[in-house]
């Protein structure tokens, strides 16, 4: 399997009793050009992922196909003939296209400036401004075409072109009632629709992998989030995990609830595709956190109360509790469920008793009470209950962190045996279509979490302590009132 992080290629084989192994990775960084600017050198990524996936296949191949977990709206734009990138593909936290998106918004369109929509069409304004070579010449894809276009050849092969619909549904593009191209904002866009790529199932036979020893089916694809759901075994109506590294994002199951539109939903989550089979999509809903991982890297880089971010489960460990300190982790704003782009990290009840324990407890636990407004926010939007809520990402190594939010949720928290899910997300899709796994009940059952950790707090306490903490969250928007008054849905 290939997994296309933002900070690196992971390459390895997923076993029919769902260990994966022969595990290969390589850092790829983005580069920031200037302030707002994320870039990401396509090229460096492609040799990556094919020396990457030829060294996991010579340690643990053959195998019987291949699936592509990748982060979701990077754009990469290349020429069809030669296969090389035509300029540094834009990262999804790039912001150049701020503008354009509150400039089109008069236009009655509401893209945010982290999809692929506006950072295509900034492409194209710097390379083909006229759109003399587009429709012609021109690829456009997120890092899952540009990888299935790697592995299938490129440039001079039978290459494949393709997306799948996890990642096609929130490029801002594609239609969410038929899940196709929506020719409304390629025209304001001046996209031309030729350069796009054919939208596939998320699990079936897409095409060989014939740059790789043995040419195995390329057979399963989804954006990062989607595979670390499915990754978790979170393929039945009800099912949530969320997933903490920098960010943190929770995504749920909802089944066959499907939406029309790409719109924020009243408590602050959007609909997604989960995944797609048969021409079938199952839908979901998804809820982002814009600071999780990014605290614990503070307290540790700029504040120095730390060695490690290994270190703060230790330190928290010291003391009980917080002695009444609290801490709302929106160093970049708030994302669900209130949106504010202007609210700032806030740091509550200092007192002369407060110390470094206190101080990193606090930020463990406010990065938990987070956790616990995405999952409220997704039970209100899908009309669902979560029963118990499943864990990936580096901070689901924090044994502090995981107690603290199995209090602040109120409900047992599974952790992932793998650290990282998407690797696992991938092989499932990739083994439905080749059989190791007959659908997504037999995934279901294949989950088997590390830990569980039940909450101990009687419900009283932990409302009263919620209650606290949302008066934190609230004292926290606003801060900056003109990033405040921006809204891209």
């Amino acid at each position: 399997m290939v997994d296309v992080g933002t900070s690196g290629v992971r390459a390895g084989i997923v076993r029919p009793d769902a260990s994966v192994d022969h595990v290969h990775y390589k850092s790829v960084l983005p580069d920031t050009p200037a302030p707002g600017l994320v870039e990401v050198d396509a090229r460096a990524l492609a040799d990556a992922v094919l020396e990457l996936a030829a060294a996991a296949l010579k340690d643990g191949g053959p195998v019987a196909g291949v699936g592509i977990a990748n982060q979701r709206a990077t754009t990469v734009v290349w020429d069809r003939e030669s296969g090389e990138p035509v300029a540094p593909g834009i990262g999804w936290q790039d912001l150049r296209t701020v503008g354009t998106c509150l400039a089109m918004q008069a236009q009655g369109f509401r893209f945010p400036p982290n999809a692929a929509a506006t950072k295509l069409a900034a492409i194209l304004d710097q390379v083909d401004p006229e759109r003399s070579r587009a429709a012609e010449h021109l690829c456009f894809g997120t890092i899952d075409s540009w990888v299935a276009w790697t592995l299938s050849g490129g440039a001079g092969g039978e290459a494949l072109h393709v997306t799948d619909a996890t990642n096609a549904a929130v490029s801002w593009l594609c239609r969410l009632d038929t899940l196709d191209w929506d020719p409304r904002p390629l025209e304001a866009l001046n996209i031309p629709a030729a350069m796009l790529p054919s939208i596939v199932d998320s699990s079936g036979l897409i095409g060989p992998a014939s740059a790789l020893s043995g040419s195995p089916p390329i057979c399963g694809m989804a954006g990062d989030q989607q595979a670390s759901l499915i990754g978790q075994g979170c393929t039945r109506r009800g099912l949530a995990k969320a997933t903490f590294g920098t960010g943190g994002m929770l995504d749920l199951c909802s089944g066959d609830d499907r939406a029309d539109v790409l719109d924020r939903s009243p408590a602050g989550t959007f609909p997604i595709v989960a995944w797609q089979r048969d021409g079938v999509p199952t839908w979901g809903v998804e809820a982002m956190m814009l600071s999780a991982g990014t605290c614990v890297e503070w307290l540790r880089d700029d504040l120095e109360v730390l060695v490690s971010a290994e270190e703060s489960a230790e330190v928290a460990a010291r003391c009980e509790n917080t002695g009444d300190v609290w801490f709302v982790p929106a160093l970049l704003g708030l994302g669900t469920p209130v949106w504010d782009l202007g609210a700032r990290g806030t740091l509550l009840g200092i007192t002369r008793g407060a110390g470094r324990p206190e101080l990193v407890r606090a930020v463990l636990e406010g990065v938990a009470h987070r956790g616990a407004d995405l999952l409220e926010a997704a039970e209100a939007d899908s009309g669902l209950d979560v029963a118990a809520l499943r864990v990936d990402g580096g901070m689901s190594g924090n044994e502090v962190f995981v107690e603290a939010l199995a209090e602040s949720t109120g409900r047992p928290v599974e952790v992932s045996a793998v650290l990282e899910a998407t690797t696992l997300g991938a092989g499932y899709l990739a083994g439905m279509a080749t059989g190791t796994w007959r659908d997504e009940d037999d995934v279901a059952r294949a989950f088997s979490p590390r830990a569980t950790v039940e909450p101990t707090l009687d419900e009283a306490t932990r409302a009263q302590r919620r209650e606290r903490w949302l008066e934190a969250r609230q004292r926290s928007e606003k801060t900056v009132p003109e990033l405040s008054a921006l809204s891209f849905s």
